[in-house]
């Protein structure tokens, strides 16, 4: 196959109050809201998208947040850890801001010579902080809350935990990525040229429990294509190899199809275009609803059905017009 992706576009995880949701990644992790929008398939709930200024692609972590979501269950068959990529001299800064902030934190690790802080969302959604000795080129948003020189870079590295590694790297072989290294029972993979936003991890745990995809959990990892018709190349090359692929669906700041690896994960091709400034000026990005076209006959009814979200001023700070 010529697929060939270049790394990861987005992790989209499941919530429970969008509230609390929209405080810890605006205020504790510093993230920028980049899309205040409905689940398409879901109306009466938000998708969250948080990212660096411009939510550019591999910087992008989105939330259905359900009120009152059941807690799920990490196990295989999902994606078990998200990580995001900060300088290699920030992991102290942010073990303590963590810290300062309520939010217990392991200890840093060292692992394929990253240091890694692992912690938990406030609904137990698994994520780390790497420091990655190669330099990463991604500017953090910079919106005072967190220092820009310590801030996140965007996504690093997904964990997938699976019963059995064969199938699994089998497929993200054929995606384009290349066994890069494996340290006890976990294989990295990497796309194109590697680097933060461009791996996964794979841990093998044979007869572990199935994960539950529920409030605190992962539900798809995405993965870039650069434009439209490269994903419908890609598309049909999946469909021809016996992949079961969803057709082409419309998310209005990419257009996506999915599919499922063989060890469980649902994962997804994503467009790069035509991004988060489709509907609205970078300046004002995140503060507003946005509908799609089909739902704006709904607009009343969905907002009624929404619970209010109030997102700090520094989301769409006044300097940014200067």
């Amino acid at each position: 196959m010529t697929i060939s992706t270049s790394g990861l576009h987005h992790v989209t995880a499941i919530a429970g109050d969008p509230q609390r949701n929209a405080d810890f990644y605006l205020r504790t992790l510093g993230l920028r809201m980049v899309k205040t929008t409905v689940n398409f398939d879901d109306p009466g709930t938000y998708h969250l998208y948080y990212g660096d200024e411009a939510g550019r692609p591999g910087t992008l972590m989105t939330f259905f947040p359900f009120h009152g979501a059941p807690p799920g269950k990490h196990g295989n068959g999902q994606a078990t850890a998200t990580a995001f990529s900060v300088p290699e001299q920030s992991i102290g800064w942010w073990q303590r801001h963590l810290n300062e902030a309520g939010v217990e934190v392991s200890r840093v690790q060292n692992r394929e010579g990253e240091d890694v802080l692992t912690f938990h969302d406030p609904d137990g959604l698994v994520l780390s902080l790497v420091a990655h000795p190669q330099p990463d080129p991604r500017d953090p948003w910079d919106n005072g809350v967190v220092p820009a020189e310590h801030g996140i870079r965007g996504l690093h590295s997904v964990t997938l935990s699976v019963d059995s590694e064969e199938a699994t790297a089998g497929m993200l072989g054929g995606m384009g990525l290349t066994f890069s290294g494996q340290e006890g029972d976990r294989l990295r993979f990497a796309a194109g040229a590697g680097g933060p936003g461009a791996f996964v991890d794979v841990v093998v745990r044979p007869g572990a429990e199935r994960g539950l995809v529920a409030s605190g959990t992962v539900h798809h990892v995405a993965w870039r294509a650069p434009d439209e018709s490269t994903q419908a190349a890609w598309r049909s090359e999946l469909v021809d190899s016996g992949v079961s692929v969803t057709s082409v669906l419309d998310r209005q700041y990419f257009r996506s199809v999915y599919f499922r690896e063989p060890g469980g994960t649902l994962l997804e091709i994503a467009t790069d275009e035509p991004g988060f400034t489709a509907d609205e000026p970078l300046l004002e990005l995140g503060r507003a609803l946005k509908l799609p076209p089909w739902l704006e006959p709904n607009r009343e009814q969905i907002e009624a059905t929404l619970p209010r979200l109030d997102l700090p001023s520094e989301n769409n700070p006044e300097r940014l017009a200067s």
